[in-house]
């Protein structure tokens, strides 16, 4: 049954609550490493140096993909949510994990020596804000809802 307590545009063509936009967005933010992997992959020259320049430690390179693997199941199991919704329910709290240790990851670098930047506290506040939208959001919060026929 169609959840009334939303707009009607909320709505795809099968009646399921649509992925709000911002949730692209915390997708993107969550696998930021990924989409620079990505991103020095496609420029081969200029890859390792573009790696280097965010990632001095390559450690700590490795250890951010591992944060974005939830964004990355998202995004691969958007499309085809309905087809395994009890998956889906549970990629919302992988979503919320991963989030809250990217929250704590930043300043725990700091902690270990690593410099304060203006980027780094840009990501803070931004994994912050993050965090209280995937635990906040009716919509997102319905979207992930295991529906019953």
């Amino acid at each position: 049954m169609k959840n009334t307590e939303f707009h009607p545009a909320d709505y795809d063509n099968q009646g399921r609550v649509r992925l709000p936009f911002l949730f692209w967005c915390v997708l993107l933010l969550q696998a930021r490493t990924w989409v620079l992997f990505v991103v020095a992959g496609a420029s081969r020259d200029q890859g390792s140096t573009l790696l280097a320049l965010f990632y001095p430690d390559h450690d700590n390179f490795w250890l951010g993909l591992i944060p974005g693997v939830p964004a990355v199941l998202a995004f691969l199991f958007s499309g085809r949510r309905h087809l395994y919704p009890r998956t889906w329910g549970c990629i919302r709290w992988l979503l919320i994990l991963a989030q809250a240790v990217l929250l704590c990851w930043q300043p725990l670098l700091w902690f270990y020596g690593e410099p304060l930047s203006g980027i780094g506290i840009v990501l803070v506040v931004a994994d912050i804000v993050a965090l209280l939208w995937l635990l906040t959001h009716p919509r997102l919060r319905a979207s992930f809802a295991i529906e019953k026929d």
